[in-house]
This record gives C-alpha cells, structure tokens and sequence, in this order.
C-alpha cells in the first residue's frame, strides 16, 4: 500500500436505532479529524430501513411475496389484500416520521387512513393512554404501529431475522461455536441481505475506501457485519476490513476461531482510536504486523492476538469531537413507543450521544463485567471540555439533544456540566445513566434541571438490602427511594433497572422487591422500569469467582468462538423464570396507574409467598427528616432573577410570576448585592462557607436562624441552592 494515509469506511451494520445513529463511527472519525486522516462513515441500517419502506420498496416485497409461492397466515394474507393501501400511504408516513410532513397526524390520529393489521388490535387496550398524548404523538404511535404490522409480513414471507433494531439477533448470541452463523453466511442472501449489499456496494464505489471498519455493537448487528465483510472481501479483496465494538469487546476476548476471518482481516478489542491508528500505519507500510494494538488477525492459518505495541490509549481530552458528517441527520425516524416512559425516549426524538467519562467511576457491581476496560478504565474530563463539544455539536448537527452514555455518570462531573451550560446560556435538553448516590441531593437535582436534564435511568436491581450488599450496589433500598424522589420534585423522569434471579435470590426476595417497585410507582418516585432476568458473563465477579455466589457453572470448556453468557445452577432452587410474565406484567400495569391495589398474587397463575414489606414501608422513608444543613466546603449559586428594592420587599421577576419577599431592610439590602454575586455569571462559585461569613460579616444575626427560617425556603424555592 502506498505511504498515504488509507482512506477509511466505517460503517454500522444492520439494525441498531431508527431515531437516531449509534455514536461509535462519530466518535472514530472525530478522532481521525484530529490525525488530519480522511474518513466517511454510513448507517447501511439506516438506508435500507428507507430503501425498504417506501413506495417502490414495498412494491418490490410485495412482487417477491406474491412470486415466492408462500402459504402466509391470516395476518399476512390481509396485508396482501391491502398492498396498494401500503404502496399509497408508506412515502407519506416515512416523511412524517422525519417531521417533515406534520399536518399528517389529523388523519394519520382518526384512523381512516393508514391500513390496519394485527399490530392494531392493541389500540383498544390503549385508549386510556391516547387521553395524555396529543394528535401527533398519537399519530407517530399508530404509525409506529403500521410499520410493525409491515415488519411482522417481513418476518413471515421473506426474512425470519428481520428486526428493526435486531436482526439474526439468536445467530449472534454468545455461541461457542461459529457453525450456525457460518452455516447461515454461506447459504443465498436473504431479501434484506440483497437490499444490504446493493446498498453496501453503491458506497464503496463511490468512497473507493482502502479499509472498511465495522462496528458491531450488539449481537443483533454480528450476522450482516459479517454479510458486509464477505461481501466487500468477494467483490473488493484489495480493500481490508476490519471488526470491532460491543460485541468484540464482550464476546470475543478468547477467539480461536481460523473461520471468521473468511469474513473480515481484523478484529480490534476495547478502545477503538490506537488501535485503529497502528492499522493504519501497518496498511501504509510503517508499522510491523506484530506492533498492532489488541487486535486479533490470521498468520499462517492461525488466529493471532497482537498487542506488541507501545503506544497508549488515546486519553479522553485528545479524543475530538464526535463527527456526524455524512450521516443523514435528517432521515431518522422518530417511531413512539408508549407502553414504557423510558423506552419512549430511546425510540423518540434526535439525541446526540456523548460520553462524560470513560469507564464506571464505581466499578465495583458482581453482575457487571467490571474487568473489561471500557469499564474498569475510568477516566474523566473537564465540564468546560464537554460543554464545548456540546456546542460543536448542536452547530453541526442542529440538535440540542443529549443522550449522555456513561455507564454511570459522575454526580460531581454532572453537576459541572450543568453549572457551565447555565453559565453559557445554552438551551439543552439531556438525559443520562446514574447510581442513586446520596450526592443527588434535592438541590442538585433543581441544578440538573434547570440545565436541561429531563430524565435518568439507575438500577435499584434487586430491591432487596441483603441482594445489594452482595450485588456490591453501594445503595440501599431507602437511598434509592429518597434518591428517586429527589428527581422526581424537581421534575426528572426516573427509569430503574430491575434484575430478578441473582444467586441466591429466594422466591419470598423477588415477591418482596416486587412490592417495593409497587411502593415506588405508587408514591410516584418512579415513573418506569423494565424488569430483565440475571445473566452471568464471564468477565464478571460472579462469573471468574462462581464458588463465591455459591453457584455452580454448567457450560462446557469455551468454545472457538463467543464466550460471555454462562449457565448455571442455583442452590436455592428457585425457578427464577417463572416469575418473569407476572413481573413484567404487574410493572406495565403500574407505570400506567392500573392495579396498584391490586394483591401481589393477582399477577402470577402460581402460588407465591406473602409479601413482607411493610405496606407503608416507602411513604415511611419518604416522610423521614433528611440533614438538610450544608457542608462548608459545599458550592452555593443563585440561578434565580436579580430582585428589586419594594419598598419593605423583594421583587423577584419570575418566568411564570412576580414574587414578592417581605424582608427586613438591613436584609434586603444585603441580598441585593449577595445573591446576583452568586450568579453563574460571574467567574467563580462561592462556597457555604463564604455565604454564612458575609452574612455574618454583614451583622444580621444568627445565621443557623436565618438558613432555617421561611426566608431562606422560598430563596431556595426561587433558585438558590447548594451543591
């Protein structure tokens, strides 16, 4: 290869999100833009998402339906019968979807006018929930609806693996063994692999890459990764192709498998940025095979991990900004999902997504895969770093979005954040994965929201005091509540992530955290959860010390291929997975208000034991006195108006209203100067302990008095908080 620097193709496979693109090529070429290296990145899910659902599409499965011979059930027959109905209104929908074409929803929302198939036999069941939505969130739901009823015709006529953010998604699940997913790529393309690589081929003809890098970040983008691959190896063998994110990272750290490289020359594990600059600097000729960077090859027949380089990891701060270019920002398709409040914003809306700091700074949770180095590698940045990656952004994507990705984002650092988006007068709407600490004080979730944060997601897991302590959570059931609560006042959706079938967990612990998840909902601490069963991997605690949890692990010797998910026996003999359908069915239930006083035992068609959780064992913590009196060293800002001297008052302009605060003189007059000093305007935060010096300094008495009093309260309630 010539010494230039290879031009670079990334490209994310299908199917990941239709609303908006997976960060990890952004994040590559921003880092490549630092290097001055010329790359172009494609959402090939994306693209034949779109090429699929439109007109000529849906003309050209309906012709491969009809000719293919295949006996469809009811459901498909019916959407036969409608085909024209389809090919009339898909062009129309798809452009509402892209908030192009608003005007649609009054007919899209009386329901004339989209056909209708299976999927919409829900809609009776759902009317309550059409009551808080207005007429396009209505209207993008049914539409939603309609192309699942398209998808489902997609699944049963001519792709089994068809899945809007899946696709041969059992194909890629940790198997030891590659001989389904070989056996699987070497038999004909599927419809969707056809619209795959036509689409696949038109790019590399006009980007005349030298190397394309596949991201494949979840085990329902593996199959058509590998499609990709294959084919580009076929058509193109001068171009070199390599392989890496989740999937790698998780699955493939033992890889012996000589028969995947068929499909790809390279596969890179963790960090993407040294390793990717040492492949390049290999494919120019500078740099020796062996001096590659976590990166697995073929040599001489045998699959080879390479790490013999001596360079570091490209630190946080030299990273660059994600760049969106090229991606069709516009084309994204905003589909609603209604039945789970969190699960609506994944689907909903543009979000940039961004990482306030690699790694977990807790990293400590035995379920969670705490020795790989995504998470075990923690390591911040600056807020005035990020917030000006925020604003880059917002100039080049025109979304003031923020999905902040960090496996759990770092109070002090959110706090930072949200202190310097203020400060620079930003409109920014985000949301973000958190621990329910104890910093999450009820003014620093004021803070939060004031900066732009409308929701957060934290696992509370198991809800039992005994499971977390084991799980390592560093929270309890009562911090959590208190927590939830916190952001729930200062009006931030709260998602928890719920776990059942921890080792050792008994049938009387998973009743008992279902009723403190009742508990929640129905003090509206929590607005939604999503209840998932225990996975042991095995790059977590449980899974490199198993005699530990006291289980005991069933699979066989790795396997050539995958190995992450693990079986395994629990000696309480709990039958974990019969609890599922009820679990997840009394949740949907009470995220929608219905069934909360319903009995516990409603929900399952076995017997199960009797809760022991308190009925009023929530409103309890809830109503307990917190310590409310602040640390000295502790920050203190004003985030309210500048007041006016009223004769015996303070007048305080308000967004929505004018306050007015009676106050002694002497008082107001130091207020006047004192707050706006504590403004995000000015250059530096004072602490606590300066605020209580000046009043005192000031010779207006007791301070513990006034901080106390009802003065204090409704400055607090107006905007001044200590964080």
């Amino acid at each position: 290869m010539s010494s230039k620097d290879p031009k670079v193709f990334f490209i994310t496979p299908p199917f990941t999100q239709l609303n908006t693109p997976y960060p990890a090529t952004a994040y590559l070429k921003g880092f490549l833009n630092t290097r001055n290296i010329s790359s172009f990145q494609a959402d090939l899910g994306l693209e034949v998402i779109l090429q699929l659902f439109s007109a000529k599409g849906l003309q050209q499965l309906f012709a491969q339906i009809e000719n293919s011979g295949k006996k469809l059930n009811e459901n498909g027959q019916r959407m036969l019968r409608l085909k024209q109905s389809y090919i009339r209104t898909i062009d129309p929908v798809i452009s509402f979807l892209h908030d192009k074409n608003p005007t649609l929803a009054h007919v899209i929302a009386e329901q004339n006018y989209l056909p209708e198939a299976s999927r919409f036999q829900q809609v009776s069941d759902l009317e309550w929930a059409f009551g808080s939505m207005g007429v396009r969130d209505k209207a993008r739901h049914l539409a939603t609806l309609y192309l699942e009823d398209i998808s489902d015709l997609i699944i049963d006529a001519v792709d089994p693996h068809f899945g809007f953010s899946r696709y041969a998604e059992r194909l890629g699940r940790s198997a030891s063994s590659f001989q389904e997913l070989h056996e699987a790529l070497n038999t004909p393309l599927t419809y969707i692999d056809e619209l795959l690589v036509e689409v696949l081929a038109k790019k590399i003809a006009a980007e005349k890459p030298d190397l394309v890098a596949i991201t494949a970040p979840f085990p329902g983008n593996l199959y058509s990764a590998l499609r990709c691959g294959q084919w580009i190896k076929k058509h193109h063998p001068a171009i070199k192709v390599a392989f890496g994110g989740g999937y790698a990272n998780t699955e493939l750290r033992s890889l012996q498998e000589p028969r995947v490289f068929e499909f790809v020359d390279f596969i890179t594990l963790d960090d993407g940025e040294t390793p990717l600059l040492n492949l390049l600097e290999h494919l120019k000729g500078s740099r020796e095979l062996k001096d590659l960077k976590r990166t697995f090859c073929l040599v001489e027949g045998k699959v080879t991990y390479l790490n013999g380089s001596k360079d570091a990891d490209v630190k946080q701060k030299d990273v660059g900004i994600p760049d969106y270019s090229d991606l069709p920002l516009d084309k994204y398709l905003s589909v609603i999902e209604i039945a789970n409040p969190m699960h609506r914003l994944w689907s909903d809306g543009r979000w940039n997504k961004l990482t306030l700091a690699h790694g977990c700074y807790w990293g400590k949770c035995t379920f969670c895969d705490i020795s790989l180095s995504y998470i075990k590698d923690y390591e911040a940045t600056t807020a005035p770093m990020l917030v000006d990656r925020i604003e880059a952004m917002i100039a080049q994507t025109g979304n003031n979005g923020f999905h902040f990705v960090d496996e759990a984002a770092p109070p002090a650092l959110m706090r930072d954040v949200a202190i310097e988006i203020i400060r620079r007068g930003l409109t920014v709407v985000w949301w973000t994965n958190i621990r329910f600490e104890k910093s999450f004080t009820k003014d620093l979730c004021q803070l939060l929201v004031r900066s732009g944060c409308i929701a957060v997601s934290g696992g509370l897991e198991v809800a039992s005091d005994r499971l977390l302590e084991l799980i390592d959570k560093g929270v309890t059931v009562s911090q959590v509540a208190q927590v939830a609560d916190h952001f729930t006042q200062a009006g931030i959706l709260v998602h928890a992530y719920l776990m059942y079938g921890f080792p050792t967990q008994t049938a009387q612990e998973t009743v008992d955290s279902l009723e403190v998840v009742r508990q929640l909902v129905e003090n509206g601490v929590m607005h939604s959860g999503f209840w998932h069963q225990f996975a042991l991997t095995a790059h977590s605690p449980v899974g490199l010390n198993p005699d530990a949890y006291q289980i005991q692990i069933l699979n066989p010797e790795p396997g050539r291929f995958a190995n992450n998910d693990l079986e395994h026996a629990d000696p309480t003999g709990t039958d974990h997975a019969k609890f599922s359908e009820g679990l997840k069915k009394s949740l949907f239930n009470y995220m929608h208000g219905i069934g909360l006083d319903m009995p516990l035992q409603e929900w399952f068609d076995f017997k199960i034991p009797r809760t022991q959780i308190p009925k009023n064992y929530i409103s309890r913590i809830l109503t307990q006195k917190e310590d409310t009196f602040p640390k000295p060293t502790a920050k203190i800002v004003w985030l309210g108006p500048t007041p006016c001297k009223v004769k015996k008052a303070l007048l305080f302009s308000l967004g929505r209203e004018e306050v007015e605060l009676e106050v002694p003189e002497k008082l107001g007059i130091w207020l006047t100067n004192a707050l706006p000093a504590l403004s995000l305007g000015t250059e530096k935060t004072g602490t606590f302990a300066e605020f209580q010096a000046a009043y005192s300094d000031a010779g207006l008495g007791n301070f513990d008095n006034f901080w106390e009093g009802e003065i204090a309260d409704e400055l607090r309630e107006m905007g001044l908080l200590v964080i």
